[in-house]
């Protein structure tokens, strides 16, 4: 964690990803156990940092992400079904923020294309909407 200690104080304290909570103070936050943290890291939800002595660092990110999964398990998720679950959230939540992204950027682009953003649009609309419509 050298790099990260390089890092001014006031900016850490802003950082969601900056390993600031040891395993007894994470399980503490999320009302868990070490041992729950642990599974989560074995599952492959989450990879805490390592201290320069080895200790496991959570940062609030990952702490939200294992608050997560305690949810799901005590609802009675099995722990690996709630680690899928997690997963393909952030994955369904990661491909909406660049879908949005993607119109934003063709908005932009349509608005300072003059005529040929918009018969660009239509067609793209059109060629769109046949090749739909033509699958069965």
């Amino acid at each position: 964690m050298p790099a990260e200690s390089q890092q001014p104080a006031a900016d850490r304290l802003d950082d969601d990803d900056y390993p600031a909570y040891t395993m007894g103070r994470a399980a503490e936050l999320i009302g868990s156990t070490p041992g729950f943290l642990r599974s989560l890291g074995e599952a492959g939800l989450i990879t805490p940092k390592r201290s320069d002595g080895g200790h496991r660092r959570y940062s609030r990110r990952q702490l939200r992400t294992a608050s997560r999964a305690r949810e799901l398990v005590d609802q009675g998720t099995p722990i690996e079904a709630a680690c899928r679950i997690i997963s393909l959230e952030d994955r369904l939540d990661e491909a909406l923020r660049v879908n949005e992204e993607l119109r934003a950027h063709e908005d932009r682009h349509d608005r300072h294309g003059s005529s040929h953003g918009a018969s660009h649009g239509s067609s793209h609309s059109a060629s769109h909407g046949s090749s739909s419509g033509q699958k069965i």
